[in-house]
């Protein structure tokens, strides 16, 4: 439905930007957030560089691997190993709160709001920083559960208390043997709940997320909405960014945001009701508040 021409990049300076979405967040009916990989990055969850090196700097030492992202794909020989990585990579990225107050800062914003957050994040640093989390759908799995690698039923599992064992028990990048998580319908390994082929499990909790997300546009269809989205960036643009170009299309009252460091950018068919914020998103919402 949107035009092969050229994309908006920008809607005017970075202040006129920020006075625009700041107007957008008093007057608004309601605030639906869609926030990517670029929020976390901005609040310090970065997966590489020093913040690699505290955590993982004997697997890079050993095995050449570079940033956490990468690692996980590593085909580490025995499940002693893959768990002393992912255990860390959970524990660090879901079980400690991001370094800067970004999420914060967001809540902030918001909470005063009828909002909901849809995101592809998968570390719940939403729910860390105060959100509601019946307001948050995380359509793409989370670090907190596990679930049958076989996908043998559609039920997914809390991990953080064996995860802190893994931590802490560990030796020589490996865990106990006896903390390896086998499913106990059919007793194959488990693996995280991530979606990244399909035997991704869409448990009752994700369901019940997708339900309230659904109410949520339902209650909000011609209301005066701001879609304010956060930090998403080309991966997966049918998640977050194509759908809220199509709601500020369909919904008059709709005012679009991308707040996105050298990605901000909307179609020419709602270049009226869009704010482009090309900069980090932490001093953006901090200058807000």
């Amino acid at each position: 439905m949107f035009s092969r021409k050229p994309i908006l990049s920008s809607t005017g300076d970075c202040s006129a930007g920020i006075d625009r979405l700041r107007a957008e967040l008093e007057t608004a009916d309601a605030v639906l957030v869609g926030a990517g990989a670029g929020l976390s990055a901005s609040a310090g969850l970065s997966y590489s560089g020093q913040r690699f090196d505290r955590y993982f700097s004997d697997f890079h030492e050993k095995y050449g691997i570079t940033d956490m992202y990468s690692g996980g794909f590593y085909p580490f020989d025995t499940l002693e190993e893959y768990w002393a990585w992912w255990s860390r990579q959970i524990f660090c990225n879901r079980y400690e709160k991001a370094p800067k107050p970004v999420y914060d800062d967001l809540l902030k914003l918001v909470q005063e709001k009828d909002y909901f957050v849809l995101t592809t994040n998968v570390d719940h640093q939403f729910q860390l920083a105060g959100f509601d989390k019946k307001r948050l759908f995380y359509t793409q799995g989370d670090y907190g559960l596990w679930q049958c690698s076989k996908a043998c039923h559609d039920k997914t599992y809390d991990n953080e208390v064996v995860v802190r064992r893994m931590v802490s028990e560990q030796k020589d990048m490996r865990i106990p043997s006896e903390l390896i998580p086998r499913c106990p319908v059919c007793g194959a390994p488990m693996t995280m709940n991530l979606r990244c082929d399909d035997t991704f499990v869409q448990d009752a909790g994700w369901y019940a997320a997708a339900g309230r997300y659904e109410d949520f546009l339902g209650r909000h269809r011609e209301d005066h909405v701001l879609l304010l989205e956060l930090g998403v960036g080309a991966n997966t643009p049918g998640i977050v960014k194509y759908p809220f170009w199509r709601m500020t299309a369909r919904n008059a009252n709709a005012v679009y945001a991308c707040v996105n460091n050298g990605e901000a950018y909307a179609p020419r068919e709602v270049r009226t009701r869009s704010i482009c914020v090309n900069e980090d998103i932490g001093p953006v919402l901090d200058r807000l508040l």
